[in-house]
């Protein structure tokens, strides 16, 4: 079973993938590795060691502690999060939200305001 710590590393370098625009193929070659191993990391099945984090890192320019900011928040919230919230605990972490999100940033700002309001209108009756 994999430790919290690695499952949460592995979720901030996929998050940090997605923000810039790179595939797991693109990330395994420029740190000289497998994608199937950065499989294996975005999941926490495998750890990733220090070097390796830091090659990491370096390929998509974020400091090596992004990939532990938020990691105590995590850890107490997550179940509370699930329950009250009905949703992910890592809703950036899920890559529908994160498309959903790129895409509502990519509409003109009075028609995200209209979009954003019909969200909300929606969501209250549901």
């Amino acid at each position: 079973m994999p430790h919290d710590v690695d499952v949460h590393v592995g979720k901030r370098i996929r998050h940090r993938r997605w923000l810039v625009g790179m595939t797991q193929q693109q990330l395994a070659e420029s740190v000289g590795i497998k994608f199937q191993q950065i499989q294996k990391y975005e999941t926490g099945a495998n750890r990733v060691s220090a070097s390796r984090l830091w090659d990491i890192a370096g390929s998509m320019q974020v400091d090596v502690g992004f990939f532990f900011e938020g990691i105590e928040a995590a850890q107490a919230s997550a179940t509370s999060q699930e329950k009250t919230r009905g949703g992910p605990a890592d809703l950036l972490g899920d890559k529908e939200a994160l498309d959903l999100v790129r895409s509502y940033y990519a509409i003109p700002e009075n028609q995200r305001r209209r979009l954003f309001d019909l969200a909300r209108v929606l969501s209250d009756v549901a």
